[in-house]
């Protein structure tokens, strides 16, 4: 885990909405505003939709605990991936997925400005995000949970420092209200 204390990247992600006229969606934007202004979010990361470990065990864990963070004062549960909001809305769709919100970052700009965007070609990926989640508060990033190893071309996927239960706990310990982190 790492904990700094710094912004997270003024930016908007471009997204599908569905309608009711054809051709079924349209364009839009999920704003900088939107996400973080005035509100107490935690954003995941991982490396990819309709990913083993980000399938099975990530995204519903953060769905089936959504309330427990609720509870706990986070407003909001947000899924970021290097994936576009085509990709993301259909895996959340097909995840049975309605609480926790898609943050598709197509091009890596916002993993990238956040230092998480790695290689993962030697697995057949591309760029894409390395695995965390974070806890932000009007925009100030409050604690980073990092998974460790960190770097391009890494073969291992490690999952257990970004886990839903591992932030709840962190959460619930009373420590991100203070000014000393881990």
């Amino acid at each position: 885990m790492t904990a700094i204390r710094k912004r997270v990247p003024e930016m908007s992600f471009p997204i599908r909405v569905e309608t009711d006229t054809s051709p079924g969606w349209e364009w839009d934007s999920l704003t900088y505003d939107q996400v973080f202004k005035g509100k107490k979010v935690l954003v995941f990361s991982l490396p990819g939709a309709y990913t083993p470990t980000c399938t099975n065990n990530q995204l519903p864990g953060y769905e089936a605990m959504y309330d427990k963070f609720k509870d706990e004062g986070i407003d909001e549960i947000y899924c970021c991936a290097v994936n576009d909001t085509f990709v993301m809305n259909s895996w959340l769709r097909d995840c049975s997925v309605s609480k926790v919100k898609a943050m598709p970052d197509g091009t890596g700009k916002f993993t990238r400005q956040m230092g998480f965007l790695v290689d993962k070609s030697v697995i057949g990926f591309g760029m894409r995000s390395w695995r965390y989640a974070m806890i932000v508060n009007d925009g100030n990033i409050e604690v980073i949970f990092e998974e460790p190893g960190f770097s391009d071309e890494c073969a291992d996927d490690p999952y257990q420092v970004s886990s839903p239960q591992t932030v709840l706990t962190f959460i619930q310990s009373g420590k991100e209200n203070t000014n000393t982190f881990l």
